[in-house]
């Protein structure tokens, strides 16, 4: 993922996850140097717009006008500015070779509906209520096991650990869990796409570590374009 759009999906998933949606906005327009002024003529809108926004004035900006307002902050850093701030940002785009996607959601997607969008048949018993995803990252297991150490461990999880990290290439689910149980930060939910087999041990292991643990078998394609939906 370039650089660009990876800043753009941080900066997106802060303001919406934001309790503060306007004040998080603020932020990242003084992070980019760009006044309400020059940010309202870009938008082609009121100065009093962004402050209203900006002070929680006016009712939080949806996902199109948040999309606008960090395009804006891009092209203008890039037009007037070199792109020096996009570039001091240039870390968060270069990921392991074992992980081939990441990314953040714009809004939570409830477990429920998120198993039942990726064709997922879910193996654990128990598992918690009320639980949300917030991204997923697409990791090829072989890959992984072969780069990843524990310095870049924490590229799994992007900007957020309540994310489904989904495994392209198991075969019997256990290094998956195994990694996944001894390491603090947890996912809000394992994917095993087409597994040779599930061992029992990695289920057993999901359920200690309150996990669910999904199997889906749908063609990746159709996989990737179910979990990128969510991104729109």
């Amino acid at each position: 993922m370039r650089v660009k759009e990876a800043l753009a999906e941080k900066i997106a998933g802060e303001i919406t996850l934001s309790p503060y949606p306007g004040k998080t906005m603020r932020k990242w327009r003084a992070v980019f140097s760009i006044s309400q002024t020059r940010l309202a003529e870009f938008l082609e809108v009121s100065p009093s717009v962004i402050s209203d926004y900006e002070s929680g004035r006016r009712k939080s900006p949806g996902i199109q006008t948040i999309k606008k307002i960090i395009e804006a902050f891009i092209d203008l850093d890039e037009k007037e500015n070199n792109g020096q701030t996009i570039q001091r940002y240039r870390f968060i785009s270069k990921v392991s070779p074992g992980i081939k996607d990441i990314r953040e959601y714009p809004l939570s997607v409830d477990l429920n509906e998120f198993i039942r969008s990726i064709g997922g048949n879910l193996l654990t018993k128990k598992v918690k209520k009320n639980i949300y995803v917030r991204g997923f990252t697409l990791v090829d297991s072989i890959e992984t096991i072969k780069t990843l150490d524990s310095r870049s461990y924490p590229e799994l999880y992007g900007w957020n650990p309540e994310r489904a990290l989904v495994f392209l290439n198991v075969r019997y689910g256990r290094s998956p869990m195994i990694a996944i149980k001894i390491h603090p930060v947890k996912p809000s939910v394992v994917v095993y796409h087409k597994p040779g087999a599930v061992d029992p041990l990695a289920v057993q292991l999901a359920e200690q570590e309150n996990i669910p643990l999904v199997i889906t078998n749908l063609p990746l394609d159709e996989v990737k374009s179910k979990l990128l939906s969510f991104t729109r």
